[in-house]
């Protein structure tokens, strides 16, 4: 059998990720104890938190440690097993396997992968997993569009903004995405059905905030923070919601970011802002997926992934987070599918 390859942590990163900061080792693959199976991965997850993880700032689970493997979610089948829940061939979520072509792990803490009809293996890593169950629980737990409502969506034609947009739409909001580039905009207005799409990088957000939504805005899905936050947060209703997901803007920043300039409105407005984390809202998982599963089958719900080929560029990969030179869910295939 092949040796196992992974990533480790050898120095947090200062700014920018940079060479150095994670290693590729090579070793031999050691024998099961009772319990534990061997799982080949096959797809990694790539996410903006990846880069919080590997710096010590206070965040919501302890950083990676300097000397351990990259952590990061992924699906993979299990090669070897030694726990009676799993055998040869099943393919299973690792939950955070890491940064890995193989993973250890005890076979009772993993989860089979579902198996529905025509969905492919990606989904489960995408719309049907963590990225939608954060989009679902951000949008209608924390967000809650009524009909009629203006909805504003950062990084729209990202992972979890895609999804989120979408949602919104299916409740009967107006939704406005904001993307960097036109192509990206295309895709949200045309397939996707937003009600109009935003190119940061050729226009003023502010200007075009006004022009798309006259009405001011009840909902902000904010993904991005920094100066985009605040274009919008300044333009919200009385009793608008602010589900708070990411500010990847900020993420390669040395100090911590303000929050939003004109925080008085959050106030004179009654605004409420939440910041959430989609490990909290986990055992709750059922009541997203009764609904974002017959979306995904029915063809009401689209996604996209973007998959690059091997983990020996995992690298590189997860700089198209920072560069936006991906369209969706950012994935990398580690092996092939069985």
């Amino acid at each position: 059998m092949a040796n196992l390859k992974r990533w480790v942590l050898r120095r947090r990163p200062q700014g920018e990720i940079r060479p150095g900061d994670l290693e590729l080792v090579e070793e031999p693959i050691r024998d099961l104890a009772d319990g534990e199976v061997l799982v080949r991965t096959l797809y990694l997850s790539l996410d903006p938190t990846n880069r919080i993880w590997m710096s010590d700032q206070d965040q919501y689970m302890p950083p990676v440690q300097i000397g351990e493997t990259m952590r990061g979610g992924s699906l993979g089948v299990v090669e070897r097993s030694r726990s009676d829940r799993f055998q040869q061939g099943d393919v299973v979520n690792t939950g955070l396997g890491g940064w890995s072509t193989h993973v250890f792990a005890n076979g009772a803490f993993l989860m089979p992968a579902p198996k529905l009809p025509g969905v492919p293996l990606t989904a489960y890593m995408s719309v049907l997993g963590a990225t939608g169950l954060t989009a679902w629980f951000g949008m209608c737990d924390i967000g809650r569009p009524q009909p009629g409502e203006t909805v504003v969506v950062s990084a729209a034609a990202g992972a979890v903004g895609s999804i989120a947009g979408q949602i919104a739409r299916l409740k009967g909001a107006r939704v406005i995405g904001i993307a960097g580039g036109k192509a990206k905009c295309d895709w949200l207005t045309g397939e996707l059905g937003f009600d109009g799409a935003i190119d940061y990088k050729s226009e003023d957000v502010g200007a075009a905030l006004d022009r798309l939504c006259p009405n001011g805005v009840d909902v902000n899905f904010e993904n991005v923070g920094g100066a985009i936050m605040d274009a919008v947060v300044s333009r919200m209703n009385n009793f608008g919601r602010m589900p708070l997901c990411g500010m990847i803007s900020t993420y390669n920043d040395e100090s911590r970011p303000a929050g939003p300039t004109d925080f008085v409105r959050v106030l004179m407005h009654r605004l409420t802002i939440r910041g959430f984390i989609i490990t909290d809202f986990l055992p709750r998982a059922g009541e997203a997926m009764a609904e974002l599963i017959p979306w995904v089958t029915s063809g009401e719900l689209k996604w996209k992934v973007h998959v690059d080929q091997g983990l020996d560029g995992a690298m590189d990969s997860l700089q198209r987070l920072f560069t936006g030179n991906h369209d969706g869910k950012l994935l990398i295939q580690v092996s092939p599918e069985p």
